[in-house]
């Protein structure tokens, strides 16, 4: 079998790869002033090849992020019909944002480019509105209404928001794993924001 190298194939190349690479070149030297030229030249492949994979450099950041989209998808196809709605969807996000302890820092990485280069935030809404569209939908087989109605769209929103500020905290304090904060947020927008039982005893006024 010839070598493909004989022939001068363009070496193969990931997703995963590019992500890498974006994340380091945006952190050293800004996003503006990396390119898609570099990237696909630290990767060793053309330009050409780079957009096969992405439509925008902005875009190299977000492909985790839509894979964990359809890993709710399909969390909630399996949720015991039993289980409550909101312990349900607390249940998947926190166990869909499960990280090894050697991947947190390359998380909070990706987490501060796209929340601080506004190129990047810009790009936020549709991958945003995809998650909130995964939660409505099971919103709406359980309550038995349109994914469009008032009440899946407003579970589905307010599940992003608590898990957004989650995230923020997070990243902020950096003081425990990041799903004590979703469990805690997705636990008291199940409660309506009620005091948890657990702490009635704080004085009044």
């Amino acid at each position: 079998m010839t070598d493909a190298r004989v022939r001068g194939r363009p070496r193969g190349t990931s997703k995963r790869e590019l992500e890498l690479i974006a994340m380091r070149l945006f952190t050293e030297q800004g996003f503006d002033e990396t390119t898609v030229e570099q990237i696909a030249a630290t990767a060793g492949i053309s330009g050409r090849t780079f957009f096969r994979y992405f439509p925008t450099k902005a875009e190299v950041l977000w492909y985790q992020f839509d894979d964990e989209v359809a890993a709710l998808r399909a969390a909630f196809a399996t949720v015991p019909d039993e289980l409550p709605m909101m312990t349900a969807v607390r249940r998947v996000v926190v166990n869909a944002n499960r990280y090894r302890a050697e991947d947190v820092p390359e998380l909070r990485v990706r987490m501060q480019l796209v929340g601080s280069i506004p190129a990047l935030a810009a790009t936020a809404g549709a991958h945003y509105d995809a998650w909130e569209r995964a939660v409505s939908a099971f919103a709406a087989r359980r309550l038995g209404e349109p994914e469009d109605g008032l009440l899946p769209l407003a579970v589905g929103r307010t599940t992003l928001a608590a898990a957004r500020a989650a995230f923020d905290a997070w990243l902020a304090r950096a003081d425990a794993d990041l799903t004590v904060y979703l469990d805690e947020a997705l636990a008291a927008l199940a409660r309506g924001f009620a005091p948890d039982e657990r702490n009635t005893d704080l004085p009044a006024g």
